[in-house]
């Protein structure tokens, strides 16, 4: 979907292709036939973005056979599908049943993160349309804490590695034409935990191609306000290439007996729900959701909040509520200014598969009918910024 921004250009959204898993080029096939074609239809657009999530062996295999890359590019023309974005954060595997920690290796110390991201922005170089000239992908910020943290050597070489990034994505740029940034996307957890966390090591590589992927609900669950986050990135100029809008899990009261059972319906055995709170003493926190609700590991005097992607138009039942507050005060810092601070937006609820049984959609139809649902919520809150949406 595109927009026209009150300054004239052009700011695009689309939604993850994470939340569909496939480790092959024929399961992103399948994607695009299934799912993706689905949610366009259901929103009666001819046009619909997609952010794809293109594993290990997918990419491979279109790297290797230009043919196949061709026919791809055509395929998503023939379905109505344009990719401006791509999620390089999950390397293979966040299909499996148990993703957890898996999902941080590679990590930037490891040469299969640079050759992966790598042949991502070739290939987003080819699928972007003919009259978009840049792409941006988000990817891994740099490692999970552990072993990397007071580790020097692990620094310079992740910092290697992205500044051979950088010249690789100039090269590409000069071949082709087409543009492509890479966002370091601060998770909990990880080394690069917040936007805070990124400066320093973003500033290290100062390369225009490399900047920071805005993600709202780990925006969130960290409790940073996005005003102060988005001021000290432009302070900084360190370039925001694309957000993801989501919405984390908050409870106000963690105290409450009731509380914790409702948390503990979204405890999971697939992805890891690190959680947090704010308190006098700084930010205290979990690597996981159920660490936090059957036991004493985190202070309960203060409000929780967990990383779990909640779809956007549908927060859970009291006691719980989402971070949806987050995501809009965020976005109107990004695009309601007199300049959009990025043109790639994407909503990424990957988790639809991971909800309480009861809430998670039982069909296609019905996980159609709810991304269909998300991004209209997006939408509506981008025209009331004063953005058009475009045919």
């Amino acid at each position: 979907m595109r927009f026209r921004h009150p300054d004239g250009s052009t700011v695009h959204l689309a939604y993850c292709t994470n939340v569909h898993p496939a480790e092959t080029l024929d399961g992103v096939r399948a994607q695009l036939r299934d799912h993706c074609e689905p949610v366009r239809r259901r929103l009666g657009r001819d046009r619909l973005g997609i952010g794809l999530w293109l594993a290990r062996d997918a990419a491979r295999t279109l790297i290797n056979d230009p043919a196949e890359l061709r026919a791809l590019r055509a395929e998503l023309d023939s379905r109505g599908l344009e990719v401006v974005t791509l999620n390089g954060f999950p390397y293979e595997g966040f299909g499996s049943d148990e993703v957890k920690y898996r999902v941080y290796r590679p990590d930037w110390t490891e040469p299969d993160r640079l050759a992966h991201t790598t042949d991502l922005a070739r290939l987003l170089a080819a699928l972007l349309p003919d009259d978009v000239t840049e792409g941006s992908i988000s990817t891994l910020p740099l490692a999970w804490r552990t072993p990397y943290d007071g580790d020097p050597e692990a620094a310079r070489i992740a910092r290697a590695a992205l500044t051979t990034l950088a010249q690789r994505l100039d090269a590409l740029a000069e071949m082709t034409g087409k543009s492509i940034r890479v966002g370091l996307e601060p998770e909990p957890g990880c080394t690069v935990e917040t936007t805070a966390d990124a400066i320093a090591p973003l500033t290290d590589v100062a390369h225009d191609r490399i900047g920071i992927c805005v993600d709202t609900c780990h925006l969130a669950t960290s409790f940073e306000d996005p005003g102060t986050a988005l001021d000290a990135l432009a302070a900084a100029g360190i370039r925001v290439v694309k957000s993801q809008l989501s919405a984390a899990l908050h409870a106000d009261h963690p105290h409450l007996p009731e509380v914790r059972t409702a948390l503990a319906a979204f405890a999971e055995p697939r992805f890891l729900h690190q959680t947090r709170t704010s308190t006098a003493a700084g930010l205290r926190g979990t690597d996981d959701l159920d660490e936090a609700v059957t036991g004493r590991a985190l202070p309960d005097s203060t409000p929780w909040r967990a990383h779990f992607h909640v779809p956007l138009h549908a927060p859970p039942a009291p006691p719980l509520t989402s971070t949806l507050p987050v995501l809009r005060e965020t976005l109107a810092r990004l695009v309601g200014g007199p300049a959009p601070l990025t043109r790639h937006l994407e909503v990424e609820t990957y988790t639809w598969q991971a909800l309480p049984a009861e809430l998670r959609p039982r069909t296609r139809t019905q996980l159609a009918d709810g991304i269909a649902a998300e991004l209209t919520l997006a939408r509506d809150l981008l025209v009331d910024l004063g953005l058009k949406e475009l045919p």
